[in-house]
């Protein structure tokens, strides 16, 4: 099974996954809090379609004007009307305003978004205290309690699906190009498998998860059994299990 799942890894961690998965938008900056805001807020609606997932995530860029980093550090109310009317399922304009103004805090109340999730991540053995801790902090504004719902916590039971492909493209490195290992404080093998229906049922269909539920609890049962296979970079197969679910067409 390792080596199968070595294998399958090798097939879609390379620069053709690239193009057509949301680590696209943050790979069109350079600048590391761009890549980081970019990253950070494409991950947050990367729930459905690949296809509408970049669209909407372009058109987040486009209002930001082509600079997340400027954009959140020196908006103000006239610049975050702009973002009234963007609607990507169920996160919309006010959702779009309100984590503008908590990432502006973020970076200027606590030295930006690495900072914050690098501060619980010494000695733990995975992301869940980082994730909750980051969440804590990013609401400590005033906000409406409809836009919590879209920063996971994973010590209420939430697989936090996204913050953890968020965690991959900022923390694994590689000489493969997708992720862009740029946190080095927090390490590979601290990491947690983002679980979706894809990598989960792909990986209860090869017998390495067998929680049904798609939680935190399955969360580490299933890092428990990727950590065995690569405990220095367990992550690396959400490329076999998410290639295989929703590219390989695995049956």
């Amino acid at each position: 099974m390792k080596d199968y799942l070595d294998e399958m890894s090798d097939r879609y961690n390379n620069g053709s996954f690239i193009d057509d998965d949301p680590v696209s938008i943050p790979h069109l900056f350079t600048k590391k809090e761009d890549i980081e805001i970019a990253a950070f807020l494409t991950a947050t609606i990367s729930w459905g379609n690949r296809k509408a997932i970049l669209k909407s995530a372009k058109r987040m860029i486009e209002l930001l004007d082509h600079q997340p980093y400027d954009f959140v550090l020196h908006h103000d109310r006239h610049d975050l009307k702009s973002l009234q009317n963007f609607v990507y399922r169920t996160f919309n304009g006010d959702d779009f305003k309100q984590f503008i103004i908590s990432l502006q805090h973020i970076y200027v109340a606590h030295q930006g978004l690495e900072v914050v999730f690098t501060d619980k991540m010494k000695n733990a053995s995975n992301p869940q205290m980082a994730i909750h801790h980051f969440r804590t902090c990013f609401f400590e504004s005033i906000v409406s309690q409809r836009t919590t719902k879209h920063v996971a916590d994973p010590l209420a039971g939430s697989s936090a699906k996204r913050l953890n492909m968020f965690l991959r493209w900022m923390v694994r490195r590689d000489k493969r190009g997708v992720d862009f290992g740029m946190w080095k404080h927090i390490s590979p093998s601290q990491l947690s498998l983002p679980l979706d229906v894809h990598t989960g049922n792909i990986a209860r269909k090869l017998g390495l998860l067998h929680r049904s539920q798609n939680d935190w609890k399955a969360v580490e049962a299933i890092d428990q059994v990727l950590r065995e296979f690569d405990p220095n970079d367990p992550v690396k197969y959400d490329y076999a299990l998410f290639g295989l679910g929703a590219i390989g067409g695995f049956k």
